[in-house]
C-alpha cells in the first residue's frame, strides 16, 4: 500500500479511536447525573464528589500502573503481567507505520491508553452508585486507588491484554464481563461489608422505598450514557479506514441503540404488570440493561437478535433488583443488577450469534472475573473498615453526606424556603 495512503489511513484510525474515547469520557457525567438523581436531596453532593474524584484518580492509576499492567507489561497467556510503570516508550514512526509489515500499527498507541483509560473509570463509576449514602468518602476514593490501578488492569490483561482467558477461548468485544461485571462484582464485595441504608429494610423482611430526589436528572443521566455507550461499543472495532471495518462499525452503533431500546422498554412493561404503574427508575435501568447485554458482541447478530438480547436484559434487571432487596443488599441505584446481572446475561448472549465463542470459555471467563475481583475488592474493604472505617454513622446519615463529608448542600436554598 502507498506509503501516503497508510500514513493518512493511521491519522483516520487514530482521530476516530480518540474521539470515541471522548465519546466514552462523557460518560462519566452520566453516571453521574444518574446517580445524582436517584439519591436524596441530602446527599447529592457528595455523590457527585465521587464521581469526578474517582474519574481523575482513575487516570492517575492508570497512567502510573494500571496500563502497563493490562497491554504493556502483559504477558502473553499469563496470568499476572510484568511489574513496571508508564506507558511505555514513544510513540509509533513514521518508518513503523509505513513498512509494509504485517502487524505494523495502525494507530497511535497513546490514542488506546486514552481510550481505555475512561473504560477503568467506567468500571469504577459502577461501585459509586451501589454504595451511595452511607460510606465515607474517603474510604471509597482509598478503594478506588486499588481497584483502577491493580484490581481491574490485571484480569483486564487476561483477555485483552493476550492473557491467560484470551488462550481459554473467551470472548468480550466490549467489556460486559471485563469493564461492567467486574465493576459489580467489586460493589457486590462493598455492598455485603457495608450494609444497608438505615430504614431500607424492616425487622419483618419489609423493603421500605426510598425515592430518589430528581428524576429529571435521572433520565438525563441515562441518555448522556447511551450516547455515550456508541464510542464505549463503537470504538471498541479499533478501526474505521476500509469499507469492511466501516461497516462494522455502523451495525454495532445499530446494535447498540436497538439493545438499548428493548431494554428500556421491556423493563417499563414489567413494571406496570407487576407494580401497576410505569415506574421511571426501572425504565431507566431497563436502558442501560440492554446496553450491558448487548456490549459483549454487538456486531455478531443482526437487529432483531441484538433487540432480544436487550429485551431479555430489560426482564432481567427488574427481578435482579427485586431479588436484591429480598436479599437486603442495598443498591440505591440498581448498579449491580444492571451491570452485573446483565453483564452476566451478556456474556453467555454472545454464544447466541457468535460461532466462535464457547460456553466453557465464556463461563470460565465470568468465574475468573467475578472470582478475582470480588475476592481481592472484599478484602480491601474489610481492610479499610479496620483501619479507617467505611461507614458515615447514624447521625451523619440522618443529616445527609453532604454536610458530614462535604460541608456543602446541593440545594441549600430549598432548605432554607419559608
Amino acid at each position: 500500500m502507498d506509503a501516503d495512503l497508510l500514513q493518512t489511513n493511521y491519522a483516520l484510525d487514530t482521530f476516530y479511536f480518540l474521539i470515541m474515547g471522548a465519546l466514552v469520557m462523557f460518560m462519566a457525567p452520566g453516571f453521574a447525573m444518574l446517580e445524582a438523581g436517584l439519591v436524596r436531596s441530602k446527599n447529592t453532593t457528595e455523590i457527585l464528589t465521587k464521581n469526578v474524584a474517582l474519574f481523575a484518580i482513575a487516570c492517575i492509576m492508570y497512567l502510573f500502573v494500571g496500563y502497563h499492567f493490562m497491554y504493556t507489561g502483559a504477558v502473553e497467556g499469563g496470568f499476572l503481567p510484568s511489574f513496571g510503570f508508564g506507558l511505555g516508550g514513544a510513540d509509533n514512526t513514521v518508518a513503523a507505520v509505513t513498512s509494509g509489515a504485517e502487524d505494523a500499527p495502525y494507530y497511535s498507541s497513546r490514542s488506546d491508553h486514552f481510550f481505555q483509560v475512561v473504560f477503568v473509570a467506567t468500571a469504577m463509576s459502577i461501585v459509586s452508585g451501589a454504595v451511595a449514602e452511607r460510606m465515607k468518602l474517603w474510604a471509597f476514593l482509598a478503594f478506588a486507588v486499588v481497584m483502577t490501578g491493580v484490581i481491574y488492569p490485571i484480569q483486564g490483561m487476561w483477555s485483552w491484554g493476550g492473557g491467560w482467558l484470551a488462550e481459554a477461548g473467551y470472548s468480550d468485544f466490549a467489556g460486559s464481563g471485563i469493564v461492567h461485571m467486574c465493576g459489580a462484582a467489586a460493589a457486590l464485595a462493598a455492598v455485603i461489608v457495608l450494609g444497608p441504608r438505615s430504614g431500607k429494610y424492616g425487622p419483618k423482611g419489609e423493603v421500605n422505598p426510598i425515592p430518589g430526589a430528581n428524576m429529571p436528572l435521572a433520565a438525563l443521566g441515562m441518555f448522556i450514557l447511551w450516547f455515550g455507550w456508541f464510542g464505549f461499543n463503537g470504538g471498541s472495532e479499533l478501526k474505521l479506514s476500509n469499507v469492511e471495518e466501516a461497516n462494522a462499525v455502523a451495525q454495532v452503533f445499530i446494535n447498540t441503540n436497538i439493545g438499548a431500546a428493548g431494554g428500556l422498554i421491556a423493563a417499563l412493561l414489567l413494571s406496570q404488570i407487576l407494580f401497576g404503574k410505569a415506574d421511571l427508575t426501572m425504565a431507566l435501568n431497563g436502558a442501560l440493561a440492554g446496553l450491558v447485554s448487548i456490549t459483549a458482541d454487538p456486531l455478531s447478530p443482526d437487529a432483531s437478535v441484538a433487540l432480544l438480547i436487550g429485551v431479555i436484559g430489560g426482564l432481567l434487571v427488574v427481578g435482579s433488583i427485586l431479588l436484591l432487596d429480598k436479599l437486603r443488599l442495598d443498591d440505591p441505584v440498581g448498579a449491580i443488577s444492571v451491570h452485573g446481572t446483565c453483564g452476566i446475561w451478556g456474556v453467555l448472549a454472545v454464544l447466541i450469534s457468535n460461532s466462535d465463542a464457547t460456553l466453557i470459555g465464556q463461563l470460565t471467563g465470568l468465574g475468573a472475573i467475578f472470582a478475582w475481583t470480588f475476592g481481592l475488592s472484599l478484602i480491601v474493604w474489610i481492610v479499610l473498615k479496620a483501619v479507617m472505617g467505611i461507614r458515615i454513622s447514624q447521625e451523619q446519615e440522618f443529616s445527609g453526606a453532604d454536610i458530614s463529608e462535604c460541608g456543602i448542600e446541593a440545594y441549600p436554598e430549598f432548605k432554607n424556603a419559608g
